[in-house]
């Protein structure tokens, strides 16, 4: 089975390039096989591994919804795996999936049913998956995806992000999904802002593995449009999540 590595925060706060710098360090330290998961309804991953995509799994769900789409002799269920396969972006260092937003009214649960066992089946070709959510972690709480190895809360500097990542740790303790290791990483900090910010991490009890500073770099790519997966080696924000993964033990 993988190991699953989460990535959690609200938007703004980096988790997304902390999730592509990871499965660039996994690609980089030859892990093994990886499998990035974009489930944000935001989705942009896949620019910050320089990857494209044509459509998302919700896109594929809703498609399966109207009966005239099944064709004559297949089941509802291969054709929805048929969709979801066709859904699998495949390159040489990293394979994408996109889960994407809810787009219509209606029940997914049996959809999701489908999803989660095309998953359990499709994860057991990689040794990694490297999960980017949203901040409500709809995938992992819908077990989705299932047990987590490796879970990072994402805030940004500040007391108010520290005080949103206690609580999305909160929402973990509440979920029924294992999480065998959890972690706060505080982004685009200093020295001198980081010390302040002391008091706020300790009274929620998070265990801060790291912190990334604010790297000129990654707002330049961001700029021009160029993938966070092509960073210089010499990258601020690079060298502090390898540091970060390297403390965690992956």
């Amino acid at each position: 089975m993988a190991k699953h590595i989460a990535v959690v925060g609200k938007g703004g706060t980096g988790k997304t390039t902390f999730s592509a710098l990871t499965a660039r360090y996994l690609v980089e330290k030859d892990r093994g096989s990886v499998l990035a998961v974009d489930a944000d309804p935001n989705a942009n991953l896949n620019e910050a591994l320089g990857m494209g995509i044509t459509t998302t799994i919700s896109q594929l769900i809703e498609q399966t919804k109207d009966p005239k789409a099944l064709p004559v002799g297949m089941t509802k269920e291969t054709f929805i795996e048929y969709k979801l396969q066709q859904s699998l972006v495949e390159t040489q260092k990293v394979d994408l999936l996109v889960m994407g937003g809810p787009q219509g009214p209606g029940c997914y649960c049996y959809p999701n049913d489908l999803l989660r066992k095309y998953m359990e089946r499709l994860e057991q070709g990689y040794d990694y998956l490297v999960i980017d959510n949203e901040a409500g972690m709809e995938h992992i709480s819908r077990r989705t995806i299932q047990d987590v190895d490796h879970l990072f809360l994402i805030s940004d500097a500040s007391v108010r992000g520290i005080r949103t990542a206690g609580r999305l740790a909160d929402l973990v303790k509440a979920l029924k999904t294992t999480v065998r290791q959890m972690y706060l990483v505080v982004t685009k900090g200093t020295p001198d802002i980081m010390g302040g910010l002391e008091p706020a991490i300790v009274e929620t009890g998070l265990n801060m593995i790291g912190w990334v500073p604010y790297d000129e770099m990654v707002l330049q790519f961001d700029v021009e449009g160029k993938p966070l997966f092509q960073l210089p080696a010499e990258s601020s924000a690079v060298k502090a999540v390898y540091d970060i993964l390297r403390k965690a033990g992956i």
